[in-house]
């Protein structure tokens, strides 16, 4: 039950809120039951103010993106789920064209809730080039960010210019950041927004700024091509065939197999349990097919993990992300 002091301060701030809220439709896995509370604020100064009240009222509270990388519990989820997808402004300026950038870079700036479709079509329509491999993406820039995802052998953070962040802890207030982009807080799959413990701040992701290829206008065609090509590759891949969240695991470069190929030579392609499965056309995919619970996908997930651990003595690690009441 969420405060009431908390829900008469969000009527005070004219923030709009829904109350029993079905997450899975706001999952690329269409799994999940309700939210006890879904607010999706309009502006940052409003994500900062409700993030900040859910602090100082010790609720429980999600940062939701485009949902591509989560698996919502099949329970009801006692806590606050606050969606960025209102914050999607994109912005390209020359103003103050930093000194470091070549003479052909461009910035691109965009919120968070930008979904990265939004971003890449942005790019292909003012014949930015660099941002192709990530067409076809489903998921928000915050998530991308947060995620560090990575697309035909590029990662988000090769084009991360700056992001802008803010930190919340109890009894203090927002402080907003924007931080210059450091290779060393960046490595394959992690970002420095996944440090949130309960012995640091949070770093809540407002927007980021990217570095571009400017082209001229003949270079169009091309840009286009290649994003149809990485498009066309996700869709011959199965990407689109069932709603599932793309990887489940990450890859362990130093292994030197990729885990949907463990998967396939462990046996598992195919293999179900209740409505979702392993796909049968990619080892690294869980597919809902028939009405899939959380649990379902869970129980997936435990089983891949202790039967590579069995047959290859290696350790999966999730890429999906499971919400639960904990």
């Amino acid at each position: 039950m969420i405060n009431d002091f908390l829900l008469h301060s969000f009527d005070i701030a004219k923030i709009s809120y829904k109350k029993d809220f079905p997450l899975a439709p706001k999952s690329t896995f269409k799994v999940g039951s309700t939210a006890d509370l879904f607010i999706a604020p309009i502006s940052q100064e409003q994500l900062i103010s409700v993030v900040s009240a859910c602090i100082a009222a010790e609720e429980k509270f999600f940062i939701l993106g485009g949902g591509s990388n989560i698996v919502f519990p099949d329970q009801p989820y006692h806590g606050i789920i606050i969606s960025t997808e209102n914050l999607n402004n994109i912005l390209m300026t020359d103003d103050e064209r930093p000194q470091n950038l070549e003479e052909n870079q461009i910035l691109v700036s965009c919120q968070a809730g930008t979904p990265m479709s939004s971003l890449v079509n942005f790019c292909t329509k003012h014949n930015l080039s660099g941002i192709e491999e990530f067409a076809g993406l489903p998921g928000t820039v915050g998530g991308a960010l947060y995620m560090n995802a990575r697309c035909f052998e590029k990662s988000i953070s090769q084009l991360v210019y700056d992001t802008s962040f803010f930190t919340v802890q109890p009894k203090k207030r927002a402080t907003i950041i924007c931080q210059p982009f450091q290779e060393s807080e960046w490595d394959y799959k992690k970002s420095p927004f996944q440090t949130n413990n309960n012995d640091e701040a949070k770093k809540i992701i407002c927007s980021a700024t990217f570095v571009l290829e400017q082209k001229d206008d003949k270079e169009h065609a091309s840009i286009e091509a290649k994003c149809k090509h990485f498009i066309n590759e996700r869709i011959e891949k199965g990407h689109f065939k069932f709603p599932s969240a793309g990887s489940v695991f990450k890859n362990n470069h130093n292994f030197g197999k990729p885990s949907g190929v463990l998967i396939d030579q462990a046996g598992l392609k195919g293999v179900k349990i209740g409505g979702a499965q392993i796909a049968p056309f990619h080892g690294n995919f869980i597919i809902n097919v028939d009405h899939a619970k959380s649990d379902d996908i869970k129980e997936l997930v435990e089983l891949t993990k202790r039967t590579i651990k069995e047959k290859f003595g290696f350790d999966l690690e999730n890429e999906i992300i499971f919400l639960t009441n904990q």
